[in-house]
């Protein structure tokens, strides 16, 4: 004897939660229940609880503030083209002096190409827009961009640039660097085989080697997740298979 569960299929109703979530972003489950009921629906608030969070629907209520091109639901879908997702983060490191220096580097999520690493003593939400404006004339603006929640990130600077290009902000979620796993694996790579092996005499040598580290990443270095070639490689293939 074994038990047969009698509970009905719940399909219609996690599809229209997911409607709703959809059409009404900055809604959480208990407006959506109000919606449902509304509509017709005999369910209770706990069951809707149950599906919305089951269904990953939960609201990012870390959305940094005044934002209006951050992403505000879900994570977004991984890229499946080039020029599709960028990622991008912030290295920190020294001159030979213990003068401090900072790298803001861009990662193309779906080729691995290194597109930018900026350094400068200090960054500000103004610079990365302009290094933004600097890879999209050359490529186009991405349809997403994941960043971490730094104080370059939220800034209105960026924000605005975002919103006029289409561009999505897609903020990691507090505690969870996996969310941008691309460039966290990139400057792991920038750290141990160009930063720890370099004594940077000035701002300009600095900039200088690290760039040609990065030419040499995008050209030579073979990648483990691309079928051991390089980015820039795997990004020629794809593109002539993309003609084909």
């Amino acid at each position: 004897m074994r038990y047969i569960s009698h509970k009905p299929d719940q399909t219609s109703l996690v599809m229209r939660i997911r409607d709703l979530a959809a059409t009404r972003k900055r809604y959480g489950y208990f407006w959506i229940y109000i919606l449902l009921r509304r509509e017709g629906w005999a369910v209770n608030h706990k069951r809707v609880y149950r599906l919305y969070r089951n269904d990953g629907l939960s609201l990012r209520l870390k959305k940094p503030r005044r934002n209006v091109s951050a992403a505000n639901r879900e994570r977004q879908p991984a890229a499946l083209a080039a020029n599709e997702m960028w990622s991008m983060d912030f290295v920190s490191d020294a001159l030979f002096d213990g003068r401090r220096l900072r790298a803001l580097t861009v990662v193309d999520a779906f080729t691995r190409e290194a597109l930018a690493i900026d350094v400068d003593q200090g960054i500000k939400g103004e610079q990365v827009v302009e290094v933004m404006r600097r890879i999209s004339s050359i490529r186009g603006a991405p349809q997403t961009i994941r960043v971490d929640n730094g104080p370059e990130f939220i800034s209105k600077a960026l924000d605005r640039w975002a919103y006029e290009n289409g561009v999505t902000l897609d903020f990691s979620r507090p505690g969870k660097p996996t969310d941008n796993a691309f460039v966290e694996s990139f400057n792991g790579r920038l750290r141990d085989e160009c930063l720890n092996a370099h004594w940077f005499l000035s701002m300009a040598d600095a900039r200088a080697k690290i760039e040609a580290w990065r030419r040499d990443y995008n050209e030579s270095r073979p990648h483990t997740s691309l079928g051991w070639m390089t980015p820039v490689e795997y990004a020629a293939a794809v593109a002539a298979k993309a003609t084909e």
